[in-house]
C-alpha cells in the first residue's frame, strides 16, 4: 500500500495521523538532526532565527532586492527551468550598528531556509594546511546541509590581509583562495550573506562580478528611517506609550545615530523608567537620554567620511532608497 495513503495512530494515542503530520515530524526530524551535524562540527554555528524584514526599519533597497531572490529560492526548480541563475549571494558593507547582521538574519527567516553562521577564527588551524583544510571541510558542511543561508559575520577579520608578508598573511590568502574559488564555482543552493565594516580593507578580487550577485552599503539612517526605528522598538518594548511619544522630536535630534544608538535610547530610556517608576515613558526622558549619547557620527566621524567615498566611487548599490 503506498504510504500517502496509510493512516497512522501515535502509540498510547487515539489521534490519527496523516501524511501532512508524518511530513512535518520528518522535517522536523532532518532539521534537527542537521543542526546537531552543524553543531558538532566546531565548524560552523546553526542559528535560531526569530527577525523578520518587519523588524529592520529603512533599507528599502535591501529589502525589495531580498524579496525577490526569496520568490526564486521559493520556486527554485521553475527559476532554473526559465533560465534564472542559481543565487550566490549578497555582500552587505557599513557601519557596525546599521542592520547588517540584522538583515543576514532575517534573510533566512523571509527564504524560509536555515541559517549557518561562519566564524573564520574557528577555522584557523595551529599547522600548516589546517585552516585551508577546515575551510573546505566547513564549505562541505554548508554545501550538505544545502538549501540554506550561510552567514560569514565581519569578513575583513579574516581577509583584510591578504597580499601581505609574513607566515599569518600567506595562511590568510590560501585561505582566501579556497574561499574565492568556492563562491565563483559552487554549484547548491548555498545562499552566502557576507557583512564587513571596512570593506575598503578587502581585496578587490572579492567584489569583482560574480562573486556576490550584488554589494549593498547601508549607511547611516535617514529621517524616515529613524523614525521607523524609533517606532519598531517602542512597539516592541512600550506599545502603550507609542501615541504619546513625540517621535518627531526624537527624529529631529538622532541626526548621525545609527539603528543600534536609536536602540540603545530607547532601551536606556526604558529602563530609568522603570527604576524612577514612572508610569509611562516620556518625551522628556528621552530627549534627556538622547542628549547624553554620542552618536556615531560624533565618535567615528573621519571613518564615516572616508567610508562614505570608497562606496560612492565604487558604485556600491545603497541599501537605502
Amino acid at each position: 500500500m503506498e504510504r500517502s495513503h496509510v493512516l497512522h495512530k501515535r502509540p498510547g494515542r487515539g489521534r490519527v495521523r496523516s501524511l501532512e503530520d508524518l511530513q512535518h515530524e520528518d522535517q522536523a526530524l532532518d532539521r534537527e538532526h542537521k543542526a546537531q551535524l552543524v553543531n558538532n562540527s566546531g565548524l560552523l554555528e546553526m542559528c535560531e532565527v526569530t527577525e523578520r524584514m518587519e523588524d529592520i526599519g529603512g533599507l528599502d533597497n535591501l529589502k525589495d532586492w531580498m524579496q525577490r531572490k526569496a520568490r526564486i529560492i521559493g520556486d527554485i526548480d521553475r527559476a532554473q527551468a526559465y533560465g534564472v541563475s542559481l543565487p550566490k549571494g549578497v555582500l552587505i558593507a557599513g557601519l557596525p550598528g546599521c542592520g547588517k547582521s540584522l538583515n543576514a538574519k532575517a534573510a533566512a527567516n523571509i527564504f524560509g531556509l536555515p541559517l549557518l553562521r561562519m566564524d573564520i577564527g574557528r577555522l584557523m588551524g595551529k599547522f600548516v594546511g589546517d585552516s585551508e583544510g577546515n575551510m573546505r571541510r566547513a564549505l562541505a558542511l554548508a554545501e550538505s546541509v544545502a538549501p540554506c543561508v550561510l552567514w560569514i559575520d565581519e569578513l575583513e577579520k579574516a581577509f583584510a590581509g591578504v597580499g601581505s608578508a609574513g607566515g599569518n598573511a600567506e595562511v590568510t590568502t590560501r585561505l582566501f583562495g579556497v574561499f574565492l574559488t568556492w563562491l565563483q564555482e559552487k554549484k547548491s543552493l548555498t545562499f552566502v550573506v557576507a557583512t564587513v565594516n571596512q570593506i575598503d580593507k578587502m581585496p578587490a578580487e572579492l567584489m569583482r562580478k560574480g562573486r556576490f550577485d550584488e554589494i549593498f552599503y547601508i549607511g547611516l539612517p535617514k529621517e524616515e528611517e529613524r523614525r521607523k526605528i524609533f517606532e519598531i522598538h517602542i512597539k516592541k518594548h512600550r506599545p502603550q506609550d507609542l501615541a504619546s511619544l513625540d517621535i518627531d522630536a526624537f527624529v529631529r535630534e538622532t541626526e548621525g545615530y545609527s539603528g543600534a544608538d536609536i536602540e540603545g535610547i530607547l532601551k536606556e530610556s526604558i529602563e530609568r523608567a522603570f527604576v524612577e517608576s514612572m508610569p509611562a515613558l516620556t518625551t522628556d526622558l528621552v530627549l534627556q537620554v538622547i542628549s547624553e549619547t554620542p552618536s556615531l557620527q560624533t565618535i567615528m566621524k573621519k571613518a564615516i567620511e572616508d567610508l562614505t567615498k570608497f562606496y560612492e566611487e565604487n558604485h556600491f548599490k545603497n541599501a537605502s532608497k
